[in-house]
């Protein structure tokens, strides 16, 4: 009795062991591993004379040589989270108003084309934006030629003002059938009575929208909003498959343009083997990531319980 008492008792560790190892070797010793080669001079000439150096990568980075490249990137990197997460916010929530009006037979097919950019995968839809940007014979330029909008050729590729626009509207439009899919259901579960009651004291549909439907749906949309900007600010894969970070910065080599923080981590490690400072980068990423995170779920009482 006593061993089948045993038994029953480690069982569930028996069973959680292989995820709780695999969390332990995949996540918790990289994460361990990267905080210790941030204090290091760890590179690709490192064995020469390997040391620790404490705090001078984040010196570096934030009051050394490298100054001139993390500020600037990283004032990008918030504009792009904002712009990104507040727009595909926007977007997604027009869309998701007009769909959700029982009038609008044809909503379905609508929705069905709107949901394009989620279903098609990241990695073809961003290849492909790509062949759009191009300055000669993408179908963005050829599109605006033909509709005699522009004489010229919008320079995405090479103007750092446009490369930034074109990054901008790729991920918009990679991330705004997600959001209308989550006010789509947000906003199926406000009840009818509340647009009957505000009809029958006459209030206009802007005024219902205002004082109805968005304080509705802010419970269930901050965190997401929230989440969202985290996610944009460590976005690596839009900038970087469709410009390569470019256009080049030409005073520096180690960020473009369009870099984002984790662009310019990626560029320190493979292209450069500075894996003291992509370390550094990284910690200083999650840091920000956190920080940003925490107060805008302090400000915004996102997680708070709702009686």
């Amino acid at each position: 009795m006593k061993s089948s008492e045993k038994i029953k008792k480690a069982t569930p560790y028996l069973f959680t062991a292989p995820t709780l190892i695999s969390i332990f070797v995949f996540s918790f010793l990289p994460i361990v591993y990267t905080i210790y080669i941030a204090f290091t001079n760890y590179s690709l000439n490192h064995m020469n004379d390997y040391h620790f150096i404490g705090w001078g990568n984040f010196q570096a980075i934030l009051t050394g040589p490298l100054k001139d490249v993390f500020l600037p990137v990283f004032v990008w990197t918030v504009v792009f989270a904002v712009v990104s997460a507040g727009g595909t916010y926007i977007i997604g929530l027009i869309f998701a108003l007009v769909l959700s009006n029982e009038n609008l037979r044809e909503r379905n097919i609508y929705k069905s084309f709107l949901i394009i950019p989620w279903a098609i995968p990241g990695t073809i839809s961003l290849l492909t934006w790509s062949g759009l940007l191009n300055e000669q014979y993408g179908g963005i330029n050829v599109l605006l030629h033909q509709l005699h909008l522009i004489s010229g050729n919008i320079p995405w590729m090479t103007d750092p003002l446009c490369a930034r626009i074109g990054i901008i509207i790729v991920n918009l439009w990679l991330g705004f059938p997600w959001m209308m899919n989550v006010s789509l259901a947000a906003l199926s579960a406000i009840d009818d009575t509340y647009y009957e009651a505000a009809e029958i004291d006459g209030a206009s549909k802007w005024q219902q929208f205002l004082k109805i439907t968005l304080p509705s749906i802010t419970t269930s949309s901050l965190p997401l909003l929230i989440s969202s900007f985290a996610m944009n600010f460590n976005n690596f894969t839009v900038p970087y498959l469709i410009m390569g970070g470019g256009p080049p910065i030409k005073t520096t080599q180690y960020a473009g343009y369009t870099d984002l923080l984790a662009g310019v981590g990626y560029k320190f490690t493979k292209s450069f083997m500075r894996y003291d400072y992509a370390s550094a980068f990284s910690i200083l990423v999650f840091i920000l990531i956190g920080a940003i995170s925490f107060i805008q779920m302090k400000k915004t009482n996102a997680f708070k319980e709702v009686d």
